[in-house]
């Protein structure tokens, strides 16, 4: 089964300094057809005004994943935990039994630009932590560079799930397979430029939901950077 999110269809929040596409429910944005897929629960493409960003607010028993496309976005958090990221850069914060944070721009002429991936947990309760770390270009092109895993394998960023994500910069004549056991879900969400997977074309912003699949295909790429998502039922 093959399912796609097109980008126009996705929620829409404009707050003046936030601009923001949501992928599945989200705030005030409700679809009980987008709930979720699996235990991902939240995609949203934020865009962050020059000067603006999100006060302190807090966060309990989620998996939260930023991958920033543009700019430099600042976290704080009550870990003591406190940097900027750019392009390249992701981050996992495991709230748990409970984390406060803000994510602020303080490039008064620059706009950030990232994805906040909001992953249900395996485990209710653990205690909150924190880890981010840098993937360049050149893992990621032309190849499924695994970013963020269960047990942090191959030098990925560790969450509290059974779950993979990958990311991927393609264009031209790359091709890649990414195989599905039986049982697994997929998901790929476009961050950049088009392709086409399992024989279905996407767009920036597109997503698309794969069940009782055997294997993930990108290919026919034209610039695109992707994310590819390997999930439990």
């Amino acid at each position: 089964m093959l399912q796609v999110r097109k980008s126009e269809e996705r929620g829409l929040a404009e707050h003046g300094w936030l601009s923001s596409r949501h992928t599945f429910s989200f705030a005030e944005y409700y679809d009980p057809k987008h709930m979720g897929f699996g235990p991902l629960r939240v995609i949203n493409e934020d865009r962050v005004q020059g000067g603006q960003g999100f006060g302190t607010h807090g966060h309990q028993n989620m998996e939260i994943i930023s991958y920033v496309l543009g700019g430099a976005l600042e976290h704080k958090d009550s870990l003591g935990t406190g940097s900027v990221l750019r392009y390249g850069d992701v981050q996992r914060m495991s709230a748990g039994t409970g984390v406060r944070h803000s994510e602020f721009n303080h490039d008064p002429k620059d706009t950030v630009h990232f994805l906040q991936i909001w992953v249900m947990p395996e485990q209710q309760g653990v205690k909150p932590s924190y880890e981010e770390k840098h993937f360049d270009e050149a893992s990621k092109r032309g190849q499924l560079r695994l970013i963020v895993s269960p047990d942090g394998r191959e030098g990925s960023l560790r969450m509290n799930q059974d779950a993979y994500l990958y990311a991927s910069i393609l264009d031209g004549a790359d091709k890649l397979t990414h195989p599905l056991a039986s049982g697994r879900l997929g998901y790929v969400q476009v961050a950049r430029g088009s392709l086409s997977v399992n024989g279905t074309r996407l767009n920036a912003g597109d997503a698309l939901k794969i069940e009782n699949e055997s294997d993930i295909t990108l290919e026919g790429a034209e610039s695109a950077e992707v994310l590819v998502f390997d999930l439990p039922r």
